[in-house]
Order: structure tokens, then C-alpha cells, then sequence
């Protein structure tokens, strides 16, 4: 007749033993640490932060401001350009933010020049367009030159200090086709592009330093790789020393 005593029954709802409640007990307490762990810092992340936007937000916004009341002044235009362009210079833009955000600063470009300039630029941003459709390889000789001929122009156009980057996005930006102008669905494309990727939640967790590193992220990366090994290395421990107490042996 089988026994019905089972001495190895694990259940985690109705444990058999003493042993095995007390193991019970501890794996629930180090999930809960390990739960408040994580989901309490993000919670507290949300609680802290708040939206703060990069220096190049601020120039665009004051800017924008007199530009959207008619005030076209060439140095609001090329600030509110050095800022869409910083924009532009991220790793990831949605498609839809791309094109108001290159017909912004290529209407802006056009409004900037003056007639010289502006006869220049249309010459110079076609050639390279043309140049562009037919390269497969964007270091070739013919694709490298027309670029670099782009360049100098519209750093002149936008004021850019020549080892300012945005001088080697800008020839990639500005089209020829979005010159002219800049309808009302594009400019608020380009209002909510503008905020989106210039204005980001910030707090003290973010912004403080813990050993070279923003705390959020040794946080996250490194601490929380360490409390896992250390409550798997303490279930360890614990486990031997339960298994000592009620004589189990493996």
C-alpha cells in the first residue's frame, strides 16, 4: 500500500512541511525585494521627473516666437535653423518629423540667403540632389566633391562655425523642392517635432553622478545585476543552512 505521507511534495500554496514554508516564505521575499527593486525606482522616476528642455529648445522657442509673428529676421531664421538641425543630427527620427523638419530648414535656408546667395545655393543643392539620386556608394569621389562644395554655402547661410557638424547634416537636409514654402500642416509637424526630441523628462535621479555614471543608469545597469547575484548567492546560503536544521541532505 502506497504511503500517502510525501515527504518531496513542493507545493508553493499549501506547503507539507516546515521546511518547505520556510523556503516558501524566503523565495516570496526575495521576489518582493527584487519587485520594489524594480518597479519602485520607475515609479519614483515617474514621480520626480518633470520635462526639461535641451539649450537648443530654448533658442528655437524664443525664435519661433517672433518668427510666427512675421518677424523674419535673418539671425531669428539661422538660430531657429542651428536648432532643427540639431534635431535632425539624432539617430532616430519618425519619417513624418523628417519632412517637416527638412522643408523647415530648407524654406528657412531660401528666406535667409540673399539674391546672390540664394542663386548659389539653388545651383549647388540641385547638383548635389543630382548627384544623390545616382550614387550607390556615399564615398565616391564625385558624390564626396559636391557635398563638400554644399557645405561652405550653407554654413555661410546658417552661421555655423566650421567644425560645427550641423555643417556636414545640412547638405543632406536641404531640398530644392521645399524651398519656397512652408504650409501650415508642416509648420506643426515641425512645433511637435521640436518639442519631442528637444524637451525630455529629468530629475534628480537622472542628473546626478554615481562613479562617472548618470545614477538612473548604474542604477538599472549595475546595481540591480548585483542585488540579483546577491539574493541568488543568500537563497543559497539560507537554503543550506535550512536543509542543516531539518537534516535534509542533498
Amino acid at each position: 500500500m502506497e504511503s500517502e505521507k510525501n515527504d518531496y511534495h513542493i507545493s508553493i500554496f499549501k506547503p507539507t512541511t516546515d521546511s518547505a514554508r520556510r523556503n516558501r516564505n524566503m523565495v516570496l521575499q526575495f521576489v518582493l525585494i527584487w519587485a520594489v527593486a524594480i518597479f519602485g525606482f520607475q515609479i519614483l522616476l515617474k514621480i520626480l521627473e518633470k520635462p526639461t528642455p535641451e539649450p537648443a529648445y530654448t533658442v528655437y522657442e524664443t525664435n519661433w516666437d517672433d518668427i510666427q509673428a512675421g518677424n523674419m529676421e535673418v539671425t531669428n531664421l539661422q538660430n531657429v535653423s542651428q536648432s532643427a538641425l540639431s534635431v535632425l543630427g539624432k539617430t532616430a527620427i519618425d519619417p513624418g518629423h523628417r519632412q517637416a523638419l527638412d522643408n523647415a530648414v530648407s524654406w528657412m535656408a531660401y528666406n535667409i540667403a540673399d539674391s546672390i546667395q540664394k542663386q548659389k545655393l539653388i545651383v549647388v543643392v540641385k547638383e548635389f540632389e543630382d548627384i544623390a539620386s545616382v550614387t550607390v556608394n556615399v564615398t565616391d569621389d564625385a558624390y564626396v566633391g559636391k557635398k563638400n562644395q554644399l557645405i561652405p554655402v550653407l554654413r555661410e547661410i546658417f552661421n555655423l562655425h566650421p567644425n560645427d557638424v550641423r555643417g556636414k547634416i545640412a547638405p543632406l537636409e536641404v531640398k530644392s523642392l521645399l524651398m519656397e514654402s512652408f504650409d501650415a500642416d508642416n509648420r506643426e509637424i515641425f512645433e511637435q517635432a521640436m518639442g519631442f526630441y528637444l524637451i525630455h523628462n529629468r530629475s534628480v535621479l537622472t542628473d546626478t553622478k554615481f562613479l562617472g555614471f548618470p545614477f538612473h543608469y548604474f542604477y538599472t545597469a549595475v546595481f540591480l545585476l548585483i542585488l540579483f547575484v546577491g539574493l541568488c548567492w543568500l537563497y543559497c546560503v539560507r537554503t543550506d543552512m535550512f536543509n542543516k536544521k531539518y537534516g535534509i541532505e542533498d
